[in-house]
């Protein structure tokens, strides 16, 4: 499978260049960004072209991997998908319920396959332990906790402007939901919310299984508290989800095996582009909630 890298910020650089280079399966066919410059400086180490026009890649390429702002992504990957590309996206999926929308069934139509990067549903040890917390019953309650640092230390992550706006709600919301969903299943009720320090927030969900969650999301957490935990609690006692031994790119090598089986199959992977609006859609209610509270 040919894939084209659509994005040249610091996440493009450090995770979607290498992984894309490095797999065997596939072929790392070029580059597209917003600012040409920033692609032929990320395209030649590794010796790929460089695109000015993003028509000409997507005619070039079976797939293209995203590492641009969300907006900018689900405007973009409607595009991709109408040309019949299939597509490696990030998290969020989108900003807004419209453009989730809009991703999906340009998708649909065009029968492409589609992953969304959740770094916990890729790496190993957390991938291992979601599939075992899900097949247990009589989960009670459960406590995420993603707090970043990104703007209280020297992040590369620091400068994104859409993080600025929209913060760790957008930004490591879809990390917590991405573990809590697929063991306490879809969100039937965002029950509060509530704003902390900062980009902080605090969220109180209901989900379909009876269970209840709490979120804390930051990217404002001092550096010394900086990390990311769930705990699970039910009939069976406690779990803990664990961290992972690897980084972001053996993570997104899996994520592209996944894209190529859900290519070759035909069959839809769990974190596909549906599985983000839904993401994206439970985000928005908090969000909602929370201009609320705040009004």
């Amino acid at each position: 499978m040919r894939i084209g890298l659509l994005g040249t910020g610091p996440w493009a650089q450090a995770a979607y260049a290498p992984a894309l280079a490095g797999h065997p399966g596939v072929e790392f066919a070029g580059v597209w960004g917003r600012r040409p410059e920033a692609a032929a400086t990320l395209a030649e180490p590794y010796d790929v072209p460089v695109y000015d026009d993003v028509d000409a890649l997507l005619a070039d390429v079976d797939a293209v991997a995203v590492a641009l702002p969300p907006s900018v992504q689900a405007e973009l990957a409607v595009r991709a998908a109408r040309a019949g590309r299939h597509l490696l996206l990030d998290k969020p999926l989108a900003v807004s319920v419209d453009q989730g929308r809009a991703v999906v069934s340009a998708a649909e139509r065009a029968q492409v396959a589609s992953v969304v990067f959740l770094t916990a549903r890729f790496q190993k040890e957390p991938e291992a332990w979601i599939d075992e917390q899900a097949a247990v019953a009589g989960w009670f309650t459960a406590r995420a906790q993603w707090l970043g640092a990104v703007f209280t230390s020297d992040s590369p992550f620091a400068a994104s402007p859409w993080r600025r706006e929209k913060g760790a709600l957008w930004d490591v919301g879809p990390h917590a939901l991405s573990v809590l969903l697929p063991v306490l299943g879809d969100v039937r009720q965002v029950v509060a919310a509530a704003h902390g320090p900062a980009d902080t927030v605090h969220l109180v969900l209901d989900h379909a299984t009876g269970a209840s969650s709490t979120l804390t999301l930051s990217l404002t957490a001092p550096p010394a508290a900086a990390g990311a935990d769930v705990e699970l609690r039910g009939e069976e006692g406690v779990a803990l989800m664990p961290g992972s031994s690897e980084g972001a790119i053996p993570a997104l090598t899996r994520a592209t095996d996944a894209l190529l089986r859900a290519a070759r199959t035909g069959r839809p992977h769990a974190c596909d582009a549906a599985f983000g609006l839904r993401v994206t859609e439970i985000l928005a209610t908090a969000e909602s909630r929370l201009t609320a509270a705040r009004d």
